[in-house]
Parts: structure tokens; C-alpha cells; sequence
């Protein structure tokens, strides 16, 4: 079976933060004009974009992201919202309000909740959805799913999901389900790293969490969404790990679609503070970079970032936004701010959001893709 771990024992971190660091004017140079040339570009390109010499040509990074994801995606904005199902949670890490050792309320929503949730979010006129949930396989594991899905089913079309990590066959039950997208953040790549921030708890098995997007590849999901904590660890070294993994699905899980996420630490009950502090301006260059290697994958932005942020990156290179999140399990009908997993940034609601994009002549898309347009489905009318 294939696993990328064959791949990433391959990876030297010294060796890739020199290279990073290696970078010069003349090598930024040349990528920028690969792909000005329509040029393909690979994993030493995107480090080139995104090392330190490669700020300098900010601007014009952020001109050819623009055009190659209008060229791409058109003028358009896919619009999702995060429902949290609970923050219950049996790991320990140093840098999530849900980690077991925070002394917060634990609440999960039962089917009743769930449902008055969906018909709150329904009516902002949502029909993309991201279940999210603390990671606790006993409480909220399969058999919550199970009774869970359906439900959630009935509102929405399209529902992508953020929980533990799983096995293969249950993957290929939640697709069965009426799941279409699973996101699974390594968070750091660095296995040290990792071990420093994951104190107790399944999450302390890097390697299988690591193991995840094949094991969902090979479920067939229609999407995988990967993505690093940027400020846990060297962001320019765990970015170029995460596109060395994209990578590597791409190639080897052609048929699925993927996603990249640019979670930034946010303030959170017990958090740490950032070891490595991206910049607004280097945040841009690492989405603009990603625009340049990987013209057709979406780049999703949460409401972490500040709203004056996310204005102008729906510009540059970003596919898929939220809005009006509630990182909290009941937010949507009854707010309690002692459930929360970390505090957003942009708080502006759903109408204020598609206003903005309204304005910057951006259409907003509220269903992904559907099942309904298989070519097995289109045949079986024909």
C-alpha cells in the first residue's frame, strides 16, 4: 500500500533549512520566470518562494497569484462554516483550549442540539459545512458519527470533517455516510518538535498521524485538506515539508481533490505562545508561493486572521472562506465563551462577509462539489 512515510524519511530538516536559507536573487528570479512561462514548478521552486530572499519580490508574487487563481477558479469565493459537535478531548497538547488538562466545561451536542445548530447556520445561507470535534474516539468516535452524519445530512450537501484520525475502514464508512471531506493538520512535521507539544494522548503517534491522508486516499475521499499550526514550530521549514506532502498525494491519489489551510496560534485557555512569529507579510508569501506551485488546489482561510487581512488575500490566492464561526459546541444558539477552542479574529457576520466580497466583484459559492455530477449519476439519466 502506498504511505508517504517511505518519502519523508527521505527529508533531512538541517538540509532543508539550508537550502531555504541558500536561497539568492538570481534563484527567485528564475522561478518567478518559470512561471510567468506557464512552467510547472516543484518542491525546490516553492522553497525558493518561500525563503527569505524571496520577500523582496512580494508584489509581484501577489500579481500572478491573482491571475493564475482567477485563471483557475474565476471570480469566485467557496463559502463554508465549522460546527463544533464537542470539545471533549483525551490528548494533552501544550497549544488547543480543548486539551484535557484545561480545567473548561466539556460540553457535546446531542442529536436535538445538533439539529437546531444546522437550522441556525441553514438560515445564513451555508451549504458547506465542517464538523469539527475534540479528539475522544469513546465519546465522539464512530458511533456519534454514526447517528451524527445523517442528521447533518439532511441540511447539507456538502460536509467536510476535522476529528481524530481515523483507520481506512472507517473512513470508507463516513464516505458511506455522506462525508465528501476529511482535513487532518500534522501541525509540525518535525518530529521533535511534535513530541514537545504532544504530551499525552493518541495525537502522540506522530507516525500515524502522518499515516492519515493515505489512509484517506485510499478510502476515496473527494477531498483532503493538510496543513501546519504556523508559529509552533520554523514556519518555512514546515511549510516545505507540507508541500513535499502535497506533493506526494497529488501524485499518488490523482483522482481527489486537495486543500491547504494557514491556521495561525491564537489565543487560547492555556496556550503557548508562537516559537516562530509569522509575519501578515510573510503569511502572503507563503499563500502567494503556494498559488504559484499548486495552481489548482484551494487554499482555505479561517477566521483566525484579522478582517483587514482577509480582505486582501480573497485577492491574491485564497478559495474558501469562513464566516461568522463559533469555535464553541451549542455557539450558534446559545454562546458560552468558557467552551470556546481559541478566539477568532474576524468576527464580521455572514451578510457582512458577502457584502465585502460583493464589492470586490467576487461571486460567493455556497455548495461545493456534488456527487450529483459523477459521471456515474450523469449516465444512469441518460
Amino acid at each position: 500500500m502506498p504511505n508517504y512515510i517511505e518519502q519523508f524519511e527521505q527529508l533531512d530538516w538541517d538540509d532543508t533549512l539550508l537550502q531555504l536559507y541558500g536561497k539568492t536573487t538570481l534563484d527567485v528570479q528564475r522561478v518567478l520566470e518559470k512561471s510567468v512561462l506557464g512552467m510547472r514548478l516543484d518542491l525546490d521552486d516553492f522553497m525558493t518562494l518561500i525563503s527569505p530572499m524571496a520577500e523582496a519580490f512580494i508584489p509581484f508574487m501577489k500579481t500572478r497569484s491573482a491571475e493564475l487563481t482567477q485563471q483557475r477558479f474565476g471570480r469566485t469565493m467557496g463559502m463554508y462554516i465549522p460546527l463544533y459537535l464537542s470539545n471533549l478531548c483525551s490528548n494533552d497538547c501544550t497549544y488547543c483550549g480543548f486539551s484535557m488538562s484545561n480545567r473548561i466545561k466539556r460540553k457535546t451536542l446531542n442529536e436535538q442540539e445538533v439539529e437546531l445548530e444546522l437550522k441556525a447556520i441553514k438560515k445564513k445561507g451555508y451549504d458547506s459545512i465542517l464538523l469539527v470535534t475534540g479528539e475522544q474516539e469513546t465519546k465522539v468516535g464512530m458511533n456519534y458519527f454514526r447517528r451524527v452524519i445523517p442528521l447533518v445530512k439532511r441540511y447539507f450537501s456538502y460536509v467536510a470533517m476535522e476529528v481524530q484520525p481515523l483507520d481506512e475502514i472507517e473512513y470508507v464508512e463516513l464516505k458511506s455516510l455522506g462525508v465528501n471531506s476529511v482535513l487532518v493538520y500534522q501541525e509540525t512535521y518535525h518530529p521533535v518538535i511534535y513530541s514537545q507539544h504532544h504530551l499525552r494522548g493518541k495525537k502522540k503517534d506522530f507516525i500515524y498521524r502522518l499515516e492519515t491522508p493515505d489512509r484517506l486516499g485510499r478510502a476515496g475521499l473527494d477531498k483532503i485538506g493538510i496543513g501546519s499550526l504556523l508559529g509552533l514550530n520554523e514556519w518555512r521549514g514546515d511549510s516545505a515539508f507540507t508541500a513535499h506532502h502535497l506533493m506526494y498525494l497529488q501524485k499518488q491519489y490523482w483522482r481527489t481533490r486537495f486543500s491547504v489551510s494557514f491556521p495561525r496560534l491564537r489565543p487560547c485557555s492555556g496556550g503557548v505562545e508562537p516559537q516562530s512569529m509569522i509575519s501578515d507579510n510573510q503569511l502572503i508569501q507563503l499563500i502567494c508561493a503556494y498559488r504559484l506551485c499548486f495552481p489548482e488546489v484551494e487554499l482555505s482561510l479561517s477566521t483566525r486572521e484579522p478582517s483587514s487581512l482577509r480582505n486582501q488575500l480573497i485577492q491574491l490566492g485564497i478559495t474558501a472562506l469562513s464566516a461568522e464561526s463559533s469555535t464553541q459546541p451549542g455557539g450558534y444558539v446559545h454562546p458560552n465563551t468558557e467552551l470556546v477552542q481559541f478566539e477568532i479574529s474576524d468576527e464580521r457576520s455572514t451578510v457582512d462577509v458577502h457584502s465585502m466580497l460583493k464589492d470586490h466583484e467576487i461571486e460567493a459559492v455556497w455548495h461545493d462539489w456534488s456527487d450529483a455530477f459523477s459521471l456515474k449519476d450523469v449516465s444512469r439519466e441518460t
